[in-house]
């Protein structure tokens, strides 16, 4: 195995919940470059940070075909986390640069923390507790989870997790995604339409990567679907929302509540709706535990190990990866 490979992380998290990942990498000879902003990098960052790497640990940074063919040495793209938008895929395989991903590395603790966010808008609890430590003393009445249905909108790893939990609430389970796997109905999901999804659905969570064919999927005309006292929950990519219409259903009262730990700037522009009492906005937290950063992590090592040995990466974005996310969504326009 060759040394003096440069890793560059402009994942936040990266070696954060431990790091026995950024250990295996300096064992393997790689010099490895922690983000030193805090943030994702821009392009001109990105090109003064990593310029020489042999390897990107990405984060939530873009990484576009005008940045990927002035990083005359990187061999591999790994992504640190499930998604692959923001990258130019096809531009990197045609320089044969390999591009991974970290499948299902934080699928439950996702899962976990949509349905925290789920019961904190159903019985408010921040709301109490800001209220409470301010002296206060206001029982505010919540809402049973318990013989509600849910619609989960992307029926993949997260969210076949996410419909594993919803059974144990005792709830009615819908799914909308245009490849409908047997897995899911193990669970208890029966799959609609989206409209349908909309109109029936108690409680929202949204479990889609971000392209050009769920960008905005979410809109005005969507919004005036939804079953009046809904609450709406996007732990996957801000983009698949519009703000506009999401702001006017709150204020509307269509919507009962919003949940939001996305975001497609980091720190993101403030929205009005976020001082709102029935929105909750979080960090973009939702995957990062320590058991999941050392999870994640290791995955990246393992595919970067790989490339770095000559050997095929162990988790690669295929062709059929780059199909299934056009197709994700060509039948968001259904008509009933």
């Amino acid at each position: 195995m060759g040394s003096n490979w440069v890793v560059c992380s402009t994942a936040v998290t990266f070696g954060r919940g431990s790091d026995e990942p950024i250990e295996r990498l300096k064992a393997a000879g790689c010099e490895v470059r922690l983000n030193p902003y805090g943030r994702p990098l821009t392009k001109a960052e990105m090109l003064d940070f990593a310029g020489d790497a042999n390897a990107i640990i990405l984060g939530n940074d873009d990484l576009p075909a005008s940045v990927i063919r002035r990083l005359k040495k990187l061999k591999i793209i790994a992504r640190y986390g499930v998604g692959f938008d923001g990258v130019d895929v096809a531009e990197a395989r045609d320089l044969g640069i390999e591009v991974t991903y970290a499948p299902a590395s934080n699928r439950e603790e996702t899962a976990d923390f949509t349905f925290g966010l789920i019961l904190d808008l159903e019985r408010h609890i921040s709301q109490m507790v800001i209220d409470t430590r301010s002296g206060g003393w206001t029982k505010l009445t919540g809402t049973s989870l318990y013989g509600k249905t849910i619609g989960i909108i992307g029926v993949g790893q997260i969210g076949c997790a996410v419909a594993r939990r919803t059974m144990g609430f005792g709830m009615d389970i819908l799914g909308y995604d245009i490849v409908q796997r047997n897995e899911a109905t193990v669970y208890g999901v029966v799959y609609t339409t989206l409209n349908d999804l909309l109109r029936r659905s108690d409680i929202i969570t949204i479990h889609l990567p971000l392209d050009e064919s769920t960008k905005n999927l979410i809109g005005a005309r969507e919004l005036r679907l939804v079953k009046p006292g809904a609450i709406l929950i996007n732990t996957a990519r801000a983009g698949i929302v519009r703000h506009g219409a999401l702001d006017s259903a709150l204020q509307s009262g269509r919507l009962a509540g919003f949940a939001i730990d996305v975001f497609s700037k980091e720190p993101p522009e403030h929205q009005p709706y976020y001082d709102y009492d029935n929105v909750l906005v979080t960090p973009h937290v939702a995957g990062n535990t320590y058991e999941s950063s050392r999870r994640m992590g290791n995955i990246v090592v393992d595919n970067i190990l790989a490339v770095k040995s000559g050997v095929e990466p162990p988790d690669p974005i295929t062709p059929q990866h780059l199909y299934e996310s056009m197709m994700v969504m060509g039948q968001s326009a259904d008509s009933e």
